[in-house]
């Protein structure tokens, strides 16, 4: 068996070498190009291993790819220093300036979706002879609904869209990601409770205060508390080390206590990158802090999408619930397009929106390995292998399809506005 040592080491340098093909060969977005590198190396593990009929070497390779933790390595690791530094670069002014719009598709928005997609699922797996508790397909519904920060902020780097929407494109994949986590949990919650324990009203009201609020709160103390500690020395070493303390320690003590770390630290990232850079950080300081920051996202994301292509060698869904699984992606649109319409509509009287706002941010709404990372943590069922199968062609189509046409898209939304 590897040690975690060999695994990071081995994650690392094929990473490098995709990065480096696709930079002189495929010229794709990086975290894009790395990913389909990923899905063609996993294709080529199953027919290789097919073909070979297990030999040592296909026997190493597949160990060392399954023996990869894809929800511990996301959920307990990867996904608080991305979440950070991506929070640490948005504009909070602007931000504010959209607070309404940000706020109703980051809750109403993932509720509705939830609401959508779980119920239309539900209706389809039943009418294609694959039943499924209609619970379950709303856990479904929950860990497919909110727009994946990593990936939204990722695929924002190479594409130019509107300040207002990227705004509300960003706020949103940092909020939503938190609330969806927690209706995820509640309703696996219930879904466990329908087979056994006591889950009711008290107990989703408990979860979703003390996990979404409670995050909040230690996410706005634990920023506070770091950026008052800048803010008493000069020294960019320490301030960085400072940063990354509070993340790792913060993290860690949400997970210990049931609160939401996702939440914790888009809120102490928001603080920071708006106050320290203003009386707390030197020049030198923010130069070498941002910078620290904006190199463990890139590396992370690369990383990540990676691992996602490589996860279809573990995953292999079975051919039963490969239709059912393609249906998920008209569903999910289907659904993304009324959670963004719903907002938009009923804030379009004293909120101004640029034409073309709906299609836009339907079309951005990109998911990613949050959902995976959800989805795999799901406790065993009969049903789970649907479920599963249904996330992960969401997420390639998603990645792959929007990530690649969304520019096209916005530049033919503003043409036509000019």
């Amino acid at each position: 068996m590897l040690s975690i040592f060999d695994l990071v080491a081995i994650l690392l340098m094929v990473s490098a070498v995709f990065a480096f093909i696709n930079a002189k060969l495929l010229r794709l977005p990086t975290t894009i190009g790395v990913m389909i590198m990923g899905l063609a190396a996993s294709l080529i593990l199953i027919v290789v291993e097919l073909l070979t009929a297990g030999t040592e070497l296909t026997r190493a390779l597949s160990d060392a790819v399954r023996q990869i933790d894809f929800t511990e390595a996301l959920m307990h690791g990867m996904l608080a220093f991305m979440l950070f530094a991506g929070a640490l670069q948005v504009d909070l002014a602007q931000l504010r300036s959209r607070a309404a719009s940000v706020g109703l598709l980051a809750t109403v928005g993932v509720v509705l979706s939830t609401a959508v997609v779980g119920i239309s699922f539900w209706l389809v797996a039943g009418w294609l002879g694959s039943p499924i508790p209609l619970v379950w397909a709303l856990v479904f519904g929950a860990l497919i609904s909110p727009t994946d920060p990593v990936a939204v902020l990722s695929i924002l780097q190479s594409v130019h869209v509107p300040k207002d929407t990227e705004v509300e494109m960003t706020g949103e994949a940092l909020l939503n990601d938190g609330v969806g986590v927690v209706m995820f949990t509640i309703l696996v919650a219930a879904g466990v409770g329908a087979e056994g324990s006591r889950f009711g009203v008290v107990e989703v009201a408990q979860v979703f205060f003390v996990e979404a609020l409670g995050g909040a709160i230690l996410g706005l103390v634990a920023g506070y508390v770091a950026y008052r500690a800048m803010r008493l020395i000069d020294d960019f070493h320490i301030e960085v080390l400072i940063s990354l303390a509070m993340v790792m320690g913060t993290y860690a003590f949400a997970g210990k206590f049931h609160l939401s770390g996702p939440i914790a630290m888009v809120c102490a990232g928001l603080l920071i990158g708006e106050r320290g850079p203003a009386d707390a950080m030197s020049e030198t300081t923010q130069q070498y802090l941002f910078g620290f920051w904006t190199l463990i996202d890139e590396i992370l994301n690369i990383v990540l999408f990676l691992l996602i292509g490589l996860e279809v060698f573990v995953l292999r869904p079975e051919q039963a619930v490969i239709p059912i699984a393609l249906l998920a992606i008209p569903i999910v649109l289907t659904a993304r397009l009324l959670s963004v319409a719903a907002p938009v509509a009923a804030l379009s009287v004293r909120v101004p929106f640029m034409k073309g706002t709906i299609p836009v941010l339907t079309w951005g709404g990109v998911r990613g390995g949050i959902s995976i990372a959800l989805v795999l943590s799901v406790p065993e069922f009969s049903q789970k292998p649907l479920i599963l199968a249904a996330t992960y062609a969401v997420v390639i189509f998603s990645i792959l399809v929007q990530g690649l046409t969304l520019a096209p898209l916005v530049r033919k939304v503003v043409t036509t506005i000019k």
